[in-house]
């Protein structure tokens, strides 16, 4: 995370939010095969408790269980020109960005837990489909089902470090972090101009 104090965040209902809006992130592990990635859909269990699932051929998959995970989450990012702040010539370029860094222990599913964790993401983001008509496992052979989820193995992380970064431009004066926004924005970037506005 970014070491400036200005960009730090610390709003735990707001990075919740922010993880569970996403749902998507990438967790990384050390393992005896060197440091492993793997990128993964993710629902909130309860308030420190995420559920995910990997393929079981990847191989991250058999070094979970027990281990301590970091599960990093990026939100909306943006170039910014220094010529946006119309603060002079002394300034450089950055790159302002919204992330969080959940840092916690992971533990095996059961089969019966893998399938909640499945029908709880499907079931979120089949909501945001509306008014499409929710898909759900019924719509399938339950054989077939039941075979393809032995394909992949769920886990659990249980939070135990958050750590958030809104770099937004708070360092700089109110009027240039906006006049960066607006440029931003006409760049194509409006989520992070979004979040510049209201830094």
């Amino acid at each position: 995370m970014h070491p400036d104090p200005a960009f730090r965040w610390e709003d735990r209902t707001a990075m919740r939010a922010l993880v569970g809006e996403l749902g998507f992130g990438t967790l990384f592990a050390a393992t005896p095969d060197g440091p492993r990635v793997a990128h993964i859909p993710v629902v909130w269990c309860d308030d420190d408790t995420l559920a995910f699932h990997v393929a079981r051929g990847n191989g991250i998959a058999r070094h979970l269980d027990g281990a301590t995970g970091l599960f990093v989450v990026q939100g909306p990012d943006g170039y910014v020109s220094p010529d946006w702040y119309g603060l002079g010539p002394d300034q450089v370029p950055t790159w302002n960005y919204v992330a969080v860094e959940l840092e916690g222990r992971m533990a095996r599913l059961d089969h019966d837990g893998l399938v909640d964790q499945v029908d709880r993401v499907s079931a979120l983001q089949e909501d945001r489909l509306a008014p499409k008509t929710p898909w759900t496992r019924a719509k399938m052979d339950p054989a077939l089902f039941d075979r393809m989820t032995r394909g992949i193995i769920g886990f659990t992380l249980t939070v135990q470090a958050w750590r958030g970064t809104t770099k937004l431009g708070q360092n700089k004066p109110e009027a240039a972090r906006l006049a960066a926004a607006d440029a931003i924005e006409a760049a194509g970037r409006r989520g992070i101009a979004h979040w510049m506005r209201n830094a």
